[in-house]
């Protein structure tokens, strides 16, 4: 998946604590985006925004 024109990245304050491997997330219209952050320019995941809701919750 290409990233549309002005998709704003952004990862957890956290992420500097286990040596750079994390993920990067951003909202697009009604998608949740998530990518790698070593690998910007990488594969890229799509969910709806109530699987992420779930998602999150879950993890809770």
């Amino acid at each position: 998946m290409t990233d549309p024109i002005g998709t704003r990245w952004g990862k957890s304050s956290r992420s500097d604590n286990n040596g750079g491997a994390c993920v990067e997330v951003a909202a697009v219209n009604e998608s949740i985006l998530i990518r790698d952050s070593k690998d910007a320019g990488g594969p890229v995941l799509r969910f709806g925004r109530e699987p992420w809701r779930l998602f999150l919750r879950t993890l809770r």
